[in-house]
């Protein structure tokens, strides 16, 4: 499910970049990859295409095919977002643009800055339950796990039934913070509340479910 293999690059910035994508992993399999399943075209940021050679092909590309260091993705970040920024500051509170200018941040795996703007939508819509979820994951992705779970419950309080959030809040609980019966318990209510889902979406979860009750009995 996650994309590792990265090859060592020349020195300087090699461990830094080995650091983004080892979190790019994470990135992917907690939410870029199945939790997309369940976000289809409600989902405000579309997932890190990865070629096979393991790197995120916007940054890879625009990096000529060198593997790019966290500074060089910030940069690449900042200059993508500074029409939007301009943008916003005579319109701070334009939710459009926050997400716009999160969504960069976040694809450049610059989580801080994403969860900032994602706060600042929530803080005009605080029922926005898709960008609760988004800056989450952000928290997760930063180091904060009980911050990604308390949005993610934030996020239920509004909607009961999402499945995003029920099915990120198993993850990490689960990968986070080794809490395999919360996880159960969020995918458990997952599929009861959510009988709609597509039977590939239901085996995923499910799959998921039986790597639990495997690891619990190791």
């Amino acid at each position: 499910m996650s994309d590792e293999g990265v090859e060592q690059a020349t020195s300087g910035s090699v461990w830094q970049a080995k650091q983004v994508y080892a979190m790019a992993a994470v990135c992917l399999f907690l939410g870029l990859a199945i939790g997309y399943l369940f976000r289809g075209s409600q989902s405000p940021a579309p997932p890190i295409s990865r070629p096979s050679n393991g790197q995120p092909a916007a940054t890879a590309s625009a990096m000529g095919g060198h593997m790019p260091s966290l500074d060089d993705m910030k940069q690449m970040a900042d200059k993508k977002a500074a029409p939007l920024l301009e943008r916003l500051k005579g319109d701070p509170n334009n939710s459009d643009l926050l997400i716009q200018v999160g969504n960069i941040y976040k694809a450049t795996h610059q989580f801080k800055e994403a969860a900032g703007y994602y706060d600042k939508v929530l803080q005009v819509n605080p029922n926005n339950v898709a960008i609760r979820t988004e800056m989450a994951s952000c928290l997760y992705y930063n180091g904060d796990v009980d911050g990604a779970i308390s949005q993610l419950q934030q996020s239920l309080h509004y909607d009961p039934k999402d499945a995003n959030s029920l099915f990120n809040l198993g993850m990490i609980k689960w990968q986070g913070k080794q809490d395999g019966k919360g996880a159960l318990a969020a995918w458990q209510a997952l599929l009861k509340s959510n009988p709609q889902l597509s039977e590939d979406r239901k085996a995923a979860v499910q799959k998921l479910m039986a790597d639990v009750h495997m690891q619990g009995k190791s």
